[in-house]
């Protein structure tokens, strides 16, 4: 007489073991995809259910794989994918947007905002990240989006702070313009204008005086 409840049991399990493999391969594919842009097998597995906010085996979640590897189209398709973070960070606290930010990429700062990442990020922000990058149009975008001019990092330095020193002398003039305060310290009681000194930035000192 056949044990139904342990062919029943055999059934369970198999179906199981099919499903991981499954999973498995896709979840291989997926991340091969975002790395070699491969946009077909992307949105295949996006189309099947994979979801667009999982992460590699070091905990990076998708976005920041494929902004990693330059994999833009894979990139683009995920920020347009419904329910996918924008607000994703790395192993140092960093989000996407801050590291857009930094590398002065414009279009992949709006699409970022639009999809809700966070503009004023406690710690070092997005705004800290344009003006160390020298990206006068990215800042403005900030700004327009309601980021905090004086935003203050751990150690308390300011965007402006860091443009004077890293940045250029149109990140420099236009914080001043938008309102920053040029005379905040920060936990080592520097300036912006001491920044520009240390940087040896004679148009940022120049502006600051």
């Amino acid at each position: 007489m056949l044990n139904f409840k342990l062919i029943k049991k055999y059934v369970v399990l198999i179906g199981f073991l099919i499903s991981f493999s499954a999973n498995s391969g896709s979840y291989e594919d997926f991340f091969k995809a975002l790395k070699t842009n491969d946009l077909n097998v992307a949105r295949q597995l996006l189309v099947r259910g994979f979801d667009p906010n999982t992460v590699d085996l070091e905990g990076r979640a998708a976005l920041l794989v494929a902004w990693r590897f330059e994999s833009l189209g894979v990139l683009d398709l995920l920020l347009d994918w419904p329910g996918t973070k924008a607000e994703v960070r790395n192993e140092l606290d960093e989000s996407l947007l801050m590291l857009a930010a930094l590398k002065g990429q414009t279009n992949l700062v709006q699409k970022l905002i639009s999809r809700d990442a966070d503009v004023n990020k406690p710690g070092w922000a997005p705004l800290h990240y344009a003006a160390t990058g020298g990206h006068p149009q990215i800042i403005q975008l900030l700004l327009d989006q309601s980021a905090y001019i004086d935003a203050e990092s751990p150690n308390g330095t300011t965007p402006l702070m860091m443009a004077a020193r890293y940045g250029n002398a149109a990140c420099v003039k236009l914080l001043l313009d938008e309102g920053a305060d040029v005379l905040l310290k920060n936990q080592l009681g520097l300036t912006a204008l001491d920044f520009a000194h240390a940087g040896n930035r004679p148009d940022a000192i120049a502006l600051l005086r």
